[in-house]
């Protein structure tokens, strides 16, 4: 299968499976991990989705096409994973947030009550944060991704926003 992709690719960039493993599984865990906070099923979940695109590895057409394909499958089976779990609220202070080495926040009370705030957010709307914010990306990349109208992608994340304001001025 993994010559088969390369000769799909750009032929200065041959890639096969194991290559796009290691390129992109930090994306795809970090997208798991931002939205279920739970370090275990994120590795489970990441597990599965490369999986799935070993199975789909012939249908792969580009490394932009890869990158769009892993966004948007993990970002659906997380969703998928929150509504089997019925995770309405998730308790955050149990996983520890991923931090540069040597970074720290200023006020770790507060960064635990944002991602608790942040966690209490319907699933669509988290993932829509989780992308924009973590994953740093446009409302159009996400709109792609979610298989939403950019209109809705960009009023979930202001409602989001406003949600996140009002709730954390209520700690203030």
């Amino acid at each position: 299968m993994g010559s088969a992709l390369a000769t799909q690719f750009d032929a200065d960039e041959p890639l096969d499976f194991e290559s796009l493993v290691r390129r992109h599984q930090a994306m795809v865990f970090s997208i798991a991990l931002h939205f279920l906070h739970d370090r275990s099923a994120a590795e489970e979940l990441a597990q599965d989705v490369f999986l799935q695109l070993h199975r789909h590895l012939d249908a792969m057409q580009s490394a932009d096409h890869v990158t769009f394909w892993l966004r948007r499958v993990t970002t659906h089976r997380c969703i998928d994973y929150s509504r089997r779990r019925r995770f309405d609220f998730v308790w955050l202070d149990r996983v520890p947030e991923p931090a540069a080495p040597g970074t720290h926040t200023a006020d770790p009370l507060l960064s635990r009550r944002l991602r608790a705030t942040i966690a209490s957010l319907p699933a669509p709307a988290r993932m829509a944060v989780v992308l924009r914010y973590q994953e740093d990306l446009t409302p159009e990349e996400i709109a792609r991704v979610l298989d939403r109208p950019v209109a809705t992608v960009k009023s979930q994340l202001q409602r989001a926003l406003k949600i996140l304001r009002e709730k954390m001025v209520r700690y203030a």
